[in-house]
């Protein structure tokens, strides 16, 4: 029997009948061939990452209802020494005011898992403005007093019946509604007409309660007619991101990027005061308000390779 001989022993074949060189490559990968091993480890400090983040957001989380806690048992004894102190030269409680709306925007920056950025300026100038936003969570109020600006807010009845944080709210001028009386709409609209008077802003939320979904409700006509009546322009500002950060319908709180955009004022000169008129200026600043969460929607919104 003959015997085959190769002269370039780098083609012998092996065993399967491949080739060596190509049988030793399968039974030891080359640094070329084997997959990136660093892309896994990668991948598993990421997750590691998520994983001690999930542990870290409950934690921090009660670290800064605790923080909460305490700051909402020395903030409205010491508004109402302030009350007390400057009430005989203080009629329409300014001090107090901007006093206690440090508190909310305290508590505003003590979950370190909110984002929070400010965008836009005050308007120049010294005349009042009613002022309207959005309303996507009861966070809304916390990060507006960021803006260090006086106003008086108008709010359900309901909060000012909420132990110490209610109390406090009475000591600031704030102006409570009764929602379905129509006896207190009508001494709401008085005392926001007194306060504009004053040359002092009031503060509303137009859609009448709080978004289930983040979407944008329609809004009711009363600030527009105030604004309308009163012939001082309409703020409008924008909140975003707020529904995430305290969803409605709970109190705890989960990480949240949250944007809050001042926009350009609205004048009312010229407006006589009409029902239409006030329709008009209503559904112009719903559009846009409206344009801006739809900007930061598309802004936040993962793109379709990371889907």
């Amino acid at each position: 029997m003959s015997t085959l001989n190769v002269p370039n022993s780098s083609f012998r074949r092996s065993y399967d009948g491949a080739p060596e060189h190509l049988a030793k490559s399968r039974e030891t990968p080359t640094d070329t061939d084997a997959p990136p091993s660093v892309s896994y480890g990668t991948v598993d400090r990421v997750n590691d990452g998520f994983r001690l983040l999930g542990k870290a957001v409950p934690a921090v989380a009660t670290l800064s209802y605790a923080v909460c806690l305490v700051a909402l048992l020395v903030w409205p004894p010491l508004t109402l020494v302030l009350f007390l102190v400057t009430w005989p030269f203080d009629r329409n409680h300014v001090v107090p005011s901007r006093f206690y709306r440090l508190l909310p925007a305290l508590w505003s920056r003590s979950f370190p898992f909110w984002r929070i950025r400010l965008e836009g300026s005050w308007p120049r100038g010294e005349g009042p403005y009613v002022v309207v936003a959005n309303h996507q969570s009861f966070l809304d109020i916390f990060v507006l007093c960021n803006i260090l600006h006086e106003w008086k807010w108008v709010a359900k009845k309901s909060l000012f019946r909420i132990p110490l944080f209610g109390w406090g709210l009475s000591l600031t001028g704030s102006i409570s509604l009764d929602r379905g009386d129509t006896a207190s709409a009508t001494a709401v609209m008085e005392k926001c007409r007194h306060y504009l008077g004053e040359g002092i802003s009031v503060m509303m939320f137009p859609e009448g309660t709080r978004s289930t979904d983040g979407r944008l409700l329609p809004f009711k006509p009363g600030a527009f007619k105030l604004a309308v009546e009163a012939g001082v322009p309409v703020l409008p500002i924008a909140v975003f991101g707020t529904a995430g950060g305290m969803p409605k319908g709970g109190i705890w709180v989960r990480p949240a990027t949250i944007a809050v955009r001042i926009l350009e004022p609205v004048p009312t000169a010229g407006l006589k005061g009409t029902v239409y008129e006030a329709r008009l200026l209503r559904d112009e600043v719903h559009h846009r308000i409206e344009r801006v969460l739809d900007e930061k929607a598309r802004a936040t919104a993962p793109s379709p390779s990371c889907q």
